[in-house]
């Protein structure tokens, strides 16, 4: 960005209530992964408050940072350890910090059609939803209570011109409802981090098991799906080189510390801008939320002193918000079913599958445009 171009940061209440607009997709995960593996969830929360801080003073916008779905995903199925995750973090990071120089992401976002990138964003939010329902069945009562407070406000915000604090409220419902059933966590300074260095024996798997998957989908939904939603959302236009390459860098430096692989998200961006945030101030607002619940408290349990419905009834209007601009499409077909096989599938066969429908028709139309007779010249 040029001088002009940067945006100044803003500290006001609806930038802290869109800091928290992914934490109902952050901190289920990472409450998950703490609780099957042996990876301390004090210092993915470290991590990710210091990476928040330094994306929001570098970008001035809220982009997201979220673990890395596929990685997650297939750690709490498996149960695998940290130094697989810690070598599967490595490559990813040095993969996308060498993406970031030169031309590599024009060429792919040359030959990557906006369809399939909305695709992406529809199929994403789909699983929002469907993630939502499981927050339905744990604990359906601030669920319901959740959804009723950001209803309320979404009214308040159309007829009475009131600031959306829904994010706040539905947090701070949360965290009454937490503390209500599972007390308050146990408060305690966090120890140094150990330095994790993988042995050469847990690459291979690393790379098989957690690395390929993830690559599809960081590649789809953290960069490109992020880059064309930031110019969505506020008409900058930032290059998906730039986030590559501090996916790089945040994975290099801190997966060996003990942090857990992470990216940036098209989900997690449309959340913090569905709740209010419109600058880097949000960003650097959250990393200091995740900053102190890293230092003062130890256990997993100080993830869960919010309610899980409330985390739920977020989601769903996140997924709402992505499917407002998955459907700015070239082509509906292609984006619907990518975004029907990211539900059913993986998102990595619905890009796939998604990619060659769209070149296939892309060819059909070319074929039937050649046959078209040449419109007569008029004299």
């Amino acid at each position: 960005m040029t001088g002009e171009d940067i945006v100044p940061l803003r500290f006001t209440l609806s930038e802290f209530a869109g800091s928290l607009g992914d934490f109902g997709t952050i901190i289920p995960l990472i409450l998950a992964i703490a609780l099957v593996s042996d990876v301390n969830p004090r210092y993915i929360l470290l991590f990710f408050g210091i990476w928040f801080i330094l994306t929001g003073l570098y970008y001035r916008l809220p982009i997201p940072l979220e673990p890395m779905k596929a990685i997650a995903v297939i750690v709490i199925a498996g149960g695998i350890g940290s130094t697989e995750i810690a070598a599967a973090g490595l490559i990813l990071g040095v993969l996308f910090l060498l993406l970031g120089y030169g031309r590599s992401f024009e060429v792919i976002g040359k030959w990557v059609p906006e369809s399939v990138v909305r695709g992406i964003q529809l199929g994403l939010a789909l699983l929002l939803f469907k993630a939502s329902l499981d927050f339905v069945i744990k604990d359906s009562f601030f669920f319901v209570l959740g959804i009723a407070v950001i209803v309320i406000f979404v009214l308040l915000v159309r007829y009475r011109n009131v600031p959306d604090l829904s994010s706040i409220c539905v947090i701070a419902v949360g965290v009454i409802g937490g503390i209500l059933l599972h007390g308050i966590p146990p408060i305690s300074l966090i120890p140094p981090p150990q330095l994790v260095i993988p042995p050469l024996s847990d690459f291979p798997s690393a790379l098989s098991t957690l690395v390929l998957p993830q690559i599809v989908l960081t590649i789809a939904n953290a960069i490109l799906a992020t880059s064309l939603l930031t110019k969505d959302l506020f008409g900058k236009d930032v290059p998906p080189k730039k986030f590559s390459t501090s996916i790089g860098l945040m994975n290099i430096v801190s997966v060996p510390f003990g942090g857990f692989p992470m990216c940036h998200g098209a989900g997690g961006l449309a959340g913090q801008y569905r709740y209010g945030a419109r600058t880097g101030g949000a960003s650097i607002i959250a990393g200091v939320i995740f900053i102190v619940l890293a230092l003062f408290f130890t256990s997993p349990q100080v993830l869960s002193i919010v309610a899980v419905g409330v985390l739920g009834a977020l989601l769903i209007f996140v997924g709402i918000e992505m499917c407002r601009y998955s459907l700015k499409t070239d082509s509906l077909l292609v984006t619907c079913l990518i975004g029907v096989l990211a539900l059913l599938l993986s998102m990595t066969v619905a890009f796939i599958i998604g990619l060659v429908i769209a070149y296939i028709l892309i060819q059909l139309k070319r074929q039937r445009e050649k046959k078209e007779p040449a419109k007569p010249i008029p004299e």
